[in-house]
Formats: structure tokens, sequence, C-alpha cells
């Protein structure tokens, strides 16, 4: 049962936007001296952070390809736990922004400066693309790479069972504060544990080499997983970052895989087992280790089937009572956090953490040595990703950034345990994101703009809005607008851009593709409906997709059209669909539905044939039986005879998610009924992060085919 101090009023909390009212498992440290507020507002202000504009008081431009195109100058940023190295990917320089580099900082130099410009930069290689970085312990910095790579995929990775034949490796590489050497990290060593070098490949072209956890109590180690994804073994290693040596920590046996590591020692206290359950279903086990006889005990109450679809995740411990924080929605249609007692097996009556109109998404503890473990903020999946702060140090401090930015959205990323270094950003949907150090709070320094380039262009934020289905259902949808429009102004050219996945959602943050911002500048209406399927808004949403592909799913983008018109933002005769992935699917699901409202089609990337699509939907028996059963509806392959609008079709060469079988099938059944395009991208792989000449050419492809070919004028 839920201990009474840990039973907060959260829904007063949400409702009236107060702080959330979590008792115990405070710091017991305080910051002294000026107030936090005043400090931080003074330092701002001496630094000169940039204020954003004001989109009501002018009007859109278009902003150039190239913008969107750009390397940014500095992304995947992270801080070690000591707080004495930063590391980053930035531009190279002299790329003209279309080549990456790792970047990082040594922050135990005392740099007095507005800004503060990387220690060291090694430039990506000939072949190899730096597309991410994270800084450890010890040191020690992980560099992520990405190259091309074309051969036999040997069953290994997205594409194998297609047959596809290029596509992108991805390599962990472990170097230092000054790039002095770079070593493949973890695959030399686990080889010596028994890793094989075919395997090794399996999980380069797979990408399923991870860091899981720093340790943040141990000096020396982290804890590496390499999962197969065919037969879903999944070991763990620890590392010693310092030597390089590496032993076998956890080694699945048969279908069992780890699914919460003690974030304390690393120790698994608890495995996840799948066994079949019959009509091709699958029954996922929940196995606590007994903390007195080190055995494996099944959870009844942590165990669900895949076919239920129930959300399950174990996202903390409280160490006091050995209970642990679950996020579920086994209870109620919004996922929420609950205290699960392995003791009685039950969980908590009430929720410890609940959202009246969004899903919980976690509880997040404390790795810093002082309150270890305690719960210091609760996350939740709002418009954007929400963080409460239970830490009132944290919170101060998230108040005064709050109040220092204004009209932008600040992220507490990273902090010593003293608070003598901390790393934090700024962003907002209008807003590339910028990132700062702030130390001994009484200096902030700038650390980069991602695209500073784009400050001088207006834009207005995202927002959230809700319609109803024609049956009735509620759907979220985001809406972006061009910057200084009004009502008064007249209805927009409007384009409808579902996500893809389906099992995924927007968020009203930075668009890191380009695509709300790119098409708002030329003076669009933008609507993301998170149509029935998507997730993080509820059981009933994300079920209600169920089979549904190209019909209700489908309906949904109709009626958000027809909503935006009576809301009199779109006009009815200039509505367009662009999607991918996905959202490609149900641009090419628009061209065969007669009488839609859409003048064209933009189908990027698309899936169209839902027959080999549930054939080969995952390596895995379990994601088959979980998402795969779910595919069907009405398949556009089979009804391109009903095509009457335009379409634009784009793909990838190295895409092997959604190979370009479907793209060119489709193309090939409508082009002799309605308009249509076919590009392939060179080189291009399924998702983010894309290259420079992919961004240019598919954001020209967009641009230009908006402006002539959608229909008689262009849209």
């Amino acid at each position: 049962m839920t201990p009474s101090r840990l039973r907060p009023n959260f829904l007063t909390m949400f409702v009236s936007r107060k702080r959330l009212a979590w008792r115990g498992g405070r710091q017991s440290h305080t910051m002294k001296g000026k107030t936090l507020r005043t400090l931080i507002l003074s330092l701002l202000a001496a630094a000169g952070a940039a204020a954003p504009l004001s989109a009501a008081e002018i009007t859109a431009r278009p902003i150039p390809p190239e913008a969107f195109a750009r390397v940014p100058e500095i992304s995947s940023v992270s801080m070690s736990d000591e707080g004495d190295l930063i590391a980053a990917i930035v531009a190279a320089p002299g790329s003209d922004g279309q080549r990456t580099a790792l970047a990082t900082w040594d922050l135990t130099q005392d740099v007095d400066s507005p800004a503060l410009a990387p220690n060291y930069i090694t430039p990506s290689g000939n072949r190899m693309e730096f597309i991410a970085a994270s800084a450890l312990k010890g040191g020690r910095v992980l560099a992520i790479g990405r190259q091309e790579f074309t051969g036999r995929l040997g069953g290994c990775g997205e594409g194998s069972i297609e047959g596809a034949t290029a596509t992108f490796l991805t390599k962990a590489y472990l170097t230092d504060l000054e790039h002095s050497r770079f070593e493949d990290a973890f695959a030399s060593n686990t080889r010596a544990v028994g890793i094989s070098p075919e395997l090794q490949r399996c999980f380069e072209l797979a990408g399923t080499a991870s860091l899981i956890s720093t340790l943040p109590l141990d000096p020396d180690h982290v804890l590496v997983q390499q999962l197969n994804t065919i037969s879903l073994a999944s070991n763990v290693y620890r590392y010693n970052v310092r030597t390089g040596a590496t032993e076998l920590f956890y080694r699945s046996g048969g279908r069992s895989s780890p699914a919460f590591f003690s974030p304390r020692d690393g120790e698994v206290l608890v495995q996840s087992r799948t066994e079949t359950a019959g009509g091709g279903d699958f029954e996922i086990f929940t196995e606590l280790k007994n903390p007195e006889t080190g055995a494996w005990e099944v959870h009844d109450a942590l165990t669900v089937r895949a076919s239920e679809r129930f959300n399950v995740s174990i996202t903390g411990i409280d160490e006091a009572t050995g209970q642990f924080y679950v996020t579920t929605d086994k209870f109620s249609d919004l996922a929420a956090v609950y205290l699960y007692d392995p003791a009685t097996r039950q969980f908590s009556d009430e929720p410890v953490a609940a959202h009246p109109e969004f899903s919980m998404s976690g509880v997040v503890l404390s790795t810093r040595e002082s309150n270890f473990n305690q719960p210091i903020a609760v996350t939740y999946l709002g418009a954007s990703p929400g963080r409460i702060w239970l830490d009132e140090n944290l919170q101060s401090l998230q108040d005064a950034l709050d109040q220092a930015f204004p009209d932008t959205s600040v992220s507490i990323v990273d902090w010593t345990d003293d608070f003598s270094t901390v790393l934090f950003s700024t962003g907002a949907s209008n807003r590339p994101a910028s990132f700062y150090v702030m130390r001994d709070l009484s200096r902030v320094q700038l650390l980069g703009h991602s695209r500073p380039w784009l400050h001088e262009y207006p834009m207005e934020r995202t927002t959230l809005d809700y319609y109803e289905a024609r049956d009735g259902l509620r759907i979220p949808a985001l809406l972006t607008l061009p910057a200084g429009w009004t009502r008064d102004d007249g209805p927009l050219p409007t384009i409808v851009l579902p996500h893809g996945g389906p099992w995924a959602r927007d968020f009203a943050t930075w668009d890191a593709s380009g695509w709300t911002q790119f098409l708002a500048s030329r003076g669009y209406a933008v609507m993301q409906p998170q149509y029935r399927g998507s997730t993080g808004f509820g059981r009933e949403l994300w079920l209600a997709g169920d089979a549904e592909w190209g019909q209700a799913m489908q309906d949904d983008k109709d009626d958000g059209a027809a909503w935006l018109i009576e809301q009199g933002i779109a006009d009815p005769e200039r509505l367009a669909i662009f999607g991918y992935s996905y959202g490609g699917f149900a641009a090419a699901a628009a061209v065969v539905r007669p009488g839609g409202p859409f003048q064209c089609a933009i189908s990027g990337a698309p899936v169209t044939e839902l027959t080999r699509l549930g054939n080969t939907w995952s390596e895995n028996q379990l994601q088959r039986a979980f998402q795969g059963r779910t595919v069907d509806g009405m398949d556009p392959i089979q009804n391109t005879d009903q095509a009457d609008i335009p379409v634009l079709i784009y793909v990838g060469d190295r895409d092997v998610r959604t190979p370009a079988f479907h793209a060119r099938n489709f193309y090939n059944r409508v082009r002799d009924r309605v308009p249509a395009q076919l590009h392939m991208i060179r080189n291009m792989p399924h998702s983010l992060p894309w290259y420079y000449d992919h961004h240019i050419e598919t954001l020209n492809l967009i641009e230009n085919y908006l402006a002539n070919d959608c229909g008689p004028g262009g849209l």
C-alpha cells in the first residue's frame, strides 16, 4: 500500500498549476547567498540572453531550405558526472554546415567569457559521420558514428527479410577529452567474452549496442547492453571506462531479458520472460528477484499478454520500503505512476502521480550522492514533454530560469551535486535549442545556439487543440500557423501532416525535420493530427486505431481538415496531405479514397502494401504479435484504380524500414491514372538524422510540388 508520506494531491497541483506537493524525499542542502532568482536574472541579463521575436508584429517570410538542411551548430549535449567535461556534436569547421564533428569542453579551465568555445574538435571521417555523443565518467567520451554499408545483411537488422543490401552501420567509439585516440567501444572486449565478429557486425547493422546505466556511484564502470533482435537474447556487460576491461554481467536465458537494474550497483532486480500463449499470442511474465533468496519469482500483477497491450514500466525503486515505481495504464485510460509492493504483490490504492489530461511517463530519481535515488521529479506527456520538480532547489532554479527566458522553454539538463556546474538548454517549437553552462551560481556562459541563423525569422509557436471525429472520438491536433496571421486575414492554404509510427505522437517542440516551420513560413497552416492509433494520449485513442489503417484512422485526417475549415483557418479549395513513413501511407491512402478533401498528396517513404508489411513487420514473433496483428484495413495497392488526386512520392535508396518497393509499386499503379512523381533520394536512410543533401533535395521537392503541381495552379 502507499506510505502516507507519498500520497500528495496531484490533481489539485495539475489543475491549479501549483508546484507538486510531494511529501518526503527532498534534498537537505540549500543554496546560499543572494536569492537564486535575483542572482540568475542579473547573470542572464549580463550574458545577453536573446529574446525571441514578436511574431504578432511581423509577417511570415519563406525560410530557405538551407536553413533547415545545415548541421546544427551544437546538438547532443551532455555533461560528465563529475562536471569536468561536456561533449557534443557540432558543425565541422570549414564544412559550410554540411558535416558534423565531435567536440569537447574542458570545464576545469576557468574561462571568464560570455561564451565557451570547445577545447577540442574532431571532424567526421571521409565515410563516417558523428551523429551522437555522451560524456561519461573518468574523462571518457562515447561517440556514435554512422556510415554507409552495402553488402549481404546475413539476417541482421532491418531490411534483412526483404533482402535489402544497402543500409548503414552504427558504431560506438570511446575517446577522451583531447580525442587522443578513438577505440571501438565494447566491440573488441565483448568478443573476448563470447561475441563473435559476425555477431558483432549484426549488432552494428541493427544498432543494438547501447549504454544502459552510468552506475553513478561507481567511479570506474558503466553497463552496456547488446541485443540480438532475432533471438531476443540480451547480454549485459560491465565496462571499465578507465582500463577497457569488460565482463559479462547478465546473460539472457531463453526468452528472458533484463527489465530493471539497481541504480546503486547495476544488479538486475527485474527481468521479463516471454512464453507462447496460443493463437499467436504471448504471455510476458515479470519476474522480481527475491532479496532474501536471490530466486526469480513471477508476479502476476505485473504480467500481461502481448495482445492486451497494457503498458507496465518499472521506472524506479524506493530503497526505504523496497517498493517499485511502476508507470502503467492498467487501471485508467491515461498512464499513471503507482507504487508496487513486492511483499504483498499489490499496487498502491491510488497513483502517486497522475494527470487529468495527459499520461505520466515516470518518476525521476536522483543520481547525486547527497540524495541518491530520492524522487526529484515526475514527468508527463503534455503538448511537450512535461516535468514537475519535487526537489526545492531544482524547482527554485527552474523558476528563476523560466523568468529569465520568457517565451521559451528551459530544460535543466544536468548538474553537479553542489550545483557548482549546471547545464541547461532553452528552446521552443518556434525557437531552436540553445545550450548554456552556469558556474557556481554566479556565471552563465553560452555553449552555442543550434541554429542561430533562424533567429531573424518570425515563427509562431505550435499549439495543441482538439476536434471531434465523425464517430465522436476526441482527436488531439498540433497547429502551426504563419507568423502574424489572424482570422481576419482569411483562410489559408493548409497541409495536414500526420506523423509516422503509427504508434507514436508529435510534440509541440522544435521539429527536427524542419517541416512545420518550413511550410508555415511559406504561408501554409500546418496541422498534425494525433489520429486514433497514436500513443501518449490514452488507451482509448491508441486502441481505436487497430485494424483501421486507411479507414477510421484516415477519417480522422479528413475530419481534421473539416474542422480547420469550420474554424476559418483552412481554405477548402487549398488542402493537401503530406506524411512520412506511416504518414506516407496516410498520404497514399488519400490518393485512392475518392471524394476526399485534399487537392494533392505528398507521400514520403510510404508503406503501400499492407499484406507485405504484415508478413515482414518485425524480425521477432513477439513484435508481430504485439503490433503486427493491428496492421489491417484499406490496402492502397489494392485500390489504385480509385486514384483521383496527384501525388509526389519519395524514398531514400538506403531505407530498409519502408523499402523502395512500396513507393515504386504504388507509383507504377497510379501514374497512368493521376499525375504522379517518384523520386529516389540518394544515400538517404529512413530515420533522422538526415544529411545536408537529403534535406536540400526533399525540401525543394516539397516546396516546388506544392507551388506548381498540387492540382491546377498549385496549392
